[in-house]
């Protein structure tokens, strides 16, 4: 369990003390922009590769605790949940959005809020959120909830991140977007600011997301150990 509280730690620091603050700022001025995404790049494989390989030990230690346990109801409610995860993670991949890396230039377009965005502009965040919930659910021991949590609060604590580095950089720019968009999923609808229009997927992310929430489905217990139907 220390190799995993430590490595979890790590994850957690280079991001939120790095990555989403002014040092990312500073760190970029005196070695560019490049350099910079390459070691982070490396720094973040690396830590989530640590977290990852300290979990699958933890999972075995006498102090992993159970704290709940798994019933067949809440497995269904976790297959939702991935599935629902899966739309988000791969539509959101899919569709140009200025929240990404390098894609700043499409604030620039007449369509800049289109499809996915109407409901997040942060899509993919909230697809690993909701992934991350789903298996603290059917994961009630102490490795899954540091992992899983560890994921969880990353994903969440990145939208406000992203937004905060957007406006720090593209200033002016960055407004009008993230007027006519929210970071809580629906939140604009809600509030009236969009409307959701479906239409705008098209008829391939969807499908795409299908097919990968199946795949991942068949190939869980090759892929990692476990069963994912009930």
């Amino acid at each position: 369990m220390i190799q995993l509280t430590a490595a979890a730690a790590f994850f957690v620091l280079i991001h939120l003390l790095i990555s989403g603050t002014r040092v990312r700022d500073v760190l970029v001025s005196r070695i560019g922009e490049g350099p910079y995404m390459g070691l982070f790049s490396l720094a973040s494989i690396a830590g989530l590769t640590w977290m990852i390989m300290a979990y699958g030990q933890a999972r075995g230690d006498v102090a992993n605790d159970v704290y709940w346990g798994v019933g067949e109801a809440t497995r269904h409610i976790q297959l939702l949940l991935q599935f629902i995860a899966i739309f988000f993670v791969v539509i959101g991949l899919t569709t140009p959005n200025p929240t990404s890396v390098k894609q700043e230039g499409v604030l620039q377009r007449d369509d800049a809020v289109k499809g996915v965005l109407r409901i997040t502009r942060h899509p993919f965040l909230w697809g690993v959120a909701i992934w991350a919930i789903g298996h603290l659910i059917v994961n009630g021991d102490r490795a899954g909830m540091t992992l899983f949590g560890t994921l969880l609060v990353l994903a969440i604590a990145g939208t406000t991140s992203i937004d905060a580095k957007r406006r720090r950089v593209l200033g002016a720019a960055w407004e009008p977007f993230a007027s006519q968009t929210s970071n809580i999923p629906f939140a604009a609808i809600l509030a009236g600011r969009q409307s959701l229009r479906l239409g705008e997927l098209g008829l391939w992310r969807p499908l795409a997301a299908i097919i990968v929430y199946a795949v991942l489905l068949v190939g869980h217990p090759h892929l990692f150990g476990v069963v994912a139907l009930p």
